[in-house]
């Protein structure tokens, strides 16, 4: 167990924690959410140990182990791969290491063989037999093969780096597991494979993720920060959206009876644990589920922008017609004789690990490419939005956020623009601050505010979600869903990419995929994995 005691931390003026208390039990895995800023991360080094609270007390069960997480892609880099992991167990490793020192001794003495004698003791009761088998385990589990555990890290890229780094923190079944953000630079099978290594975790496991697909399969509670306060509940994300959007939703409609409130909450509940039942965690999360309270359902604080789409024209039966293109840069080719019908009602979403190739295309197909081999045609009636994966040339200026969403706005009347900044969570006197210091969220929430007043009937998404908080990506997805027009998307979130698509194209490295079907069905697909097997021979893996 883990837990924080009245714990308070400021930077400068600005609080951010002020008497927090809560704890962490064994079996369960807590999802610590919160926007931009809220100090998820910020959370996790302070029960860590690695930053001080200024008040207050960390208390981690005596005995119990505790492993991290680590952000620090250089620290191992001249130790093996093999090491590096067994390193996340320091009792095992310094255990190990003082037993290979004794052995490769040449005058082995007799206070040696005693030390070594007491060694293999302490090394057997570690498990440390069985200890490089589970490091290889771990990271042939999140796509580490085994002709690097042997390497040294610096001779790892970073992404690779990142993965052994995450089994570190998994070996040696550690008492309380702290992960912030371990599904970065992960493929969609390593994801698959940390998820099912959770599942059957059986310890304390406190995890950051904007990833609501991994929030939702491995978290059996939601931490939620908000206003310096850390507020739990039982459920993962999206039982915790619904209830706290439920709750927000009867709290201002004060005329309702309390009755009537509580039947419609108890049958909510109901129908969350109904659908619990069905999950890989059936019968730890239905038993919390089954134990809540109608007071344990309590409204958030929390905003979540306005994000509607709204096109001014329908699509007409042409959409976009690209035959034969090709593109190279720096000497890479990206595109080769592609080619591709969009047509009516498509939501199409772009997979695969070739990022550049995807973006290549989408430069192309809005207008920004003009070197390019082949041709593309819109039809008469489409006008395209886009938004890209770098949007910083569009704050590269002085104006204001009111100034800069008039450039777009088709009504420039400044309270009509303030008043849509401010549906856009960017109130009162937000709406003068200059586009240039905006942070990375606030960038991206511009661009959707840009493009929902282009009025476009073809949207064109090149990962639209990096960046953003919880709020805003759900707002977003919610948004695309409900868009009745043609979507073109890129995304790495797995839930944004199945809820919304209803094509797949993958680029492989001989070719092409595309099947109408959604994202979890197109992975499930035997039909499609055979396809893919034979076109990622020798190559890496799948990731979106």
């Amino acid at each position: 167990m883990i837990s924080a005691s009245n714990v308070t931390l400021t930077f400068g003026e600005r609080v951010l924690f002020k008497d927090v208390n809560i704890k962490f039990t064994a079996g369960n895995c807590y999802g610590v959410i919160g926007a931009n800023g809220a100090g998820k991360s910020t959370f996790l080094k302070v029960l860590s140990g690695e930053l001080e609270q200024d008040s207050g007390e960390v208390f981690i069960t005596p005995g119990e182990r505790l492993a991290v997480l680590r952000q620090d892609h250089f620290a191992f880099d001249e130790h093996t791969v093999m090491h590096t992991v067994i390193m996340g167990y320091k009792k095992l490793y310094d255990v190990m290491v003082e037993r290979e020192t004794i052995y490769s001794k040449e005058d082995f003495s007799e206070e040696d063989g005693i030390r070594a004698a007491e060694l293999e003791g302490e090394f057997s009761d570690l498990n440390g037999w069985e200890a490089e088998s589970e490091a290889a385990q771990i990271l042939d589990g999140l796509g580490i093969p085994t002709g690097l555990h042997e390497k040294r890290m610096n001779e790892l890229e970073g992404g690779q780096k990142i993965r052994v780094l995450l089994a570190q923190a998994l070996f040696g079944n550690p008492d309380i597991l702290l992960l912030d953000e371990p599904t970065n630079n992960l493929d969609l099978e390593s994801i698959a494979w940390l998820e099912e290594f959770l599942y059957k975790f059986q310890n304390t496991v406190i995890v950051v993720s904007h990833d609501r697909h991994f929030l939702n399969k491995v978290c059996t509670h939601i931490a939620d920060i908000d206003f310096g306060k850390i507020q739990l509940f039982v459920g993962n994300y999206d039982f915790w959206y619904m209830a706290s959007q439920l709750a927000n939703k009867q709290r201002r409609d004060d005329k309702k009876k309390r009755e009537e409130k509580i039947a419609e909450l108890k049958s909510f509940i109901q129908r969350f644990s109904a659908n619990a039942a069905k999950s890989k965690q059936a019968t730890s999360r239905k038993k919390l589920i089954d134990k809540l309270t109608i007071d344990d359902i309590k409204p958030s604080s929390r905003r979540f922008p306005y994000v509607s789409f709204k096109p001014e024209r329908e699509c007409g039966k042409n959409i976009l017609e690209i035959k034969d293109l090709g593109y190279s840069f720096e000497g890479e080719q990206l595109l080769n004789n592609f080619n591709l019908t969009v047509n009516k009602g498509d939501k199409i979403a772009f997979v695969g690990p070739f990022h550049a190739s995807k973006t290549a295309l989408f430069q192309i197909i809005a207008g920004e490419i003009s070197d390019y081999e082949g041709s593309y045609e819109w039809g008469v009636t489409i006008s395209p939005s886009y938004y890209p994966k770098d949007n910083s040339r569009y704050f590269d200026n002085d104006y204001n956020l009111t100034e800069w969403l008039s450039q777009y706005s088709k009504d420039d009347d400044e309270a009509y623009v303030r008043g849509f900044l401010g549906r856009m969570l960017f109130s009162g006197e937000e709406g003068l601050k200059k586009v240039k210091v905006l942070s990375g969220g606030e960038r991206v929430r511009c661009m959707l505010s840009k493009i929902m007043q282009e009025g476009g009937n073809v949207l064109i998404f090149d990962e639209p979600t990096n960046h953003l908080d919880l709020e805003s990506i759900t707002s977003l997805n919610n948004g695309l869903i409900d868009f009745p027009e043609v979507i073109l998307l890129t995304s790495h979130d797995h839930q944004f990419v199945d809820s919304i698509a209803n094509r797949i194209i993958e680029f492989t490295p001989t070719g092409i995929i595309d099947r109408y079907m959604k994202f979890d069905e197109y992975l499930a697909s035997e039909e499609v994995k055979a396809v893919r097997d034979r076109m990622y021979v020798h190559h890496t893996r799948l990731t979106i």
